[in-house]
């Protein structure tokens, strides 16, 4: 993770981006990779961690028309999440999550090992669907990797 968090930090270190999280399932995981490299208060603002429903509406503006409709773990409240990330923290450049690591909480739709990642700008959010199921923690981070991995891949084009 160090290695992901470096290489954030050389795409966004001077630049003048900011960088925001929200964060469900991963509760604050993806910041804590973040910061783990110093200078990043050069650009990462700050995360919202939203581990439930209300929290997700009041502070990150998903609509709870779009939770009841899709579900909480779906692209698109991933997508509300991180355009709400960047409305609330006031950045360029959001990543959000929220999926079912597991153990339990899976249904036959959406099954443990589902967890959605936003990331982008305002103008052009872009979702990632992770499926694998490998037990709580590895769940949890592999989505924190994949997660600095998509904004990477995205700030680096």
């Amino acid at each position: 993770m160090k290695r992901l968090s470096k290489k954030l930090h050389s795409l966004l270190y001077g630049t003048g981006k900011t960088l925001a999280t929200a964060e469900s399932c991963t509760g604050g995981g993806i910041a804590a990779a973040i910061v783990a490299t110093s200078g990043s208060s050069d650009y990462f603002k700050g995360g919202v961690v939203s581990y439930c429903n209300e929290i997700k509406n009041r502070l990150l503006s998903v609509s709870l028309e779009t939770i009841e409709k899709y579900n909480v773990v779906s692209a698109e409240v991933a997508t509300e999440m991180c355009l709400g990330a960047m409305n609330a923290l006031q950045t360029d450049y959001a990543i959000s999550i929220t999926g079912c690591a597991g153990p339990g909480g899976g249904t036959p739709e959406i099954p443990v090992g589902t967890i959605w990642i936003g990331y982008g700008r305002k103008d052009d959010i872009r979702t990632f669907k992770l499926t694998e199921d490998n037990g709580r923690a590895e769940n949890l981070q592999n989505a924190t990797k994949k997660a600095l991995e998509l904004i990477i891949n995205y700030l680096s084009y």
